[in-house]
């Protein structure tokens, strides 16, 4: 039996991994800030699917809950065989209207945690010869879309990279890329969600078992959703000057208000 590594893992997609991975047959080590919901989805994961699930309380804002984390991904008596970096968050407001501080609060968990708990996680898998790493961007990646969109470009060319780095080890690694997806990302945010079509939101169980077939299948990159694909393969097509005005006023139309 394997076990699988999720951070921020109580709510959305990280919740859907836990879920499958849980219905699969793997141990879970589940990470996020609150506690008592670890707690609550540990017992409720072993209860259905009689896994083991641990708990680690931490904050991937702060050196201590990202060494924490990475402390766990280290241990070789108990290896992670999967990482699921999912925890993130975005902010409200364009460029300027957030504090320097709440931004730089983004990039530690976006590209400074994935940075560390990416290198924790496979260099223990180097060394057994087999694991796998999904690291959660967005198609925000692909579009000039201010500090949000910039963090996870990073780790889409971040996992690519390293994924190529690491051919013939064993270790496989994936940037997935979903779009709007049901969960309470945009909630947190305290960002408004009724004037997105609803052809535009995807369903986090899909978003996850597409993710899984395609790290199964060997991808470095994942777009779940073959409408997402058609507006990427579209957005290539364009200027970049022109892609930016265009992503902009598609902010201040879908995004938050």
């Amino acid at each position: 039996m394997t076990t699988a590594l999720i951070t921020g893992s109580t709510a959305g997609i990280g919740a859907a991994f836990a879920r499958r991975l849980a219905a699969d047959g793997h141990d879970l080590v589940l990470v996020a800030r609150d506690t008592k919901r670890l707690r609550e989805q540990a017992t409720e994961l072993h209860d259905r699917h009689g896994i083991e699930a641990e708990v680690l309380t931490a904050d991937l804002a702060g050196d201590a809950g990202i060494e924490a984390v990475t402390a766990r991904l280290g241990d070789r008596r108990n290896p992670v065989d999967l990482l699921v970096n999912n925890a993130g968050f975005g902010n409200k407001g364009r460029y300027l209207e957030v504090s320097l501080a709440d931004e730089l609060r983004m990039l530690k968990v976006h590209c400074e945690a994935v940075l560390r708990l990416t290198s924790a996680a496979t260099e223990a898998m180097r060394d057994r010869g087999r694991g796998g790493v999904v690291n959660v961007a967005s198609v925000a990646a692909f579009v000039p879309r201010g500090t949000y969109g910039a963090s996870k470009a990073w780790v889409v060319q971040f996992t690519q990279g390293v994924a190529r780095d690491l051919a013939g080890s064993g270790v496989r690694l994936m940037a997935l890329c979903p779009g709007f997806v049901r969960t309470e990302f945009h909630e947190r945010a305290g960002m408004g969600t009724d004037n997105i079509p609803g052809w535009m939101w995807l369903d986090a169980d899909k978003v996850v078992a597409s993710a899984l077939h395609d790290l199964a299948r060997g991808r470095t990159l994942s777009i779940p959703d073959p409408r997402y694909k058609a507006l990427m393969g579209a957005a290539k097509l364009v200027p970049r000057g022109m892609l930016g005005g265009l992503s902009s006023r598609t902010g201040r139309k879908y995004g938050p208000q």
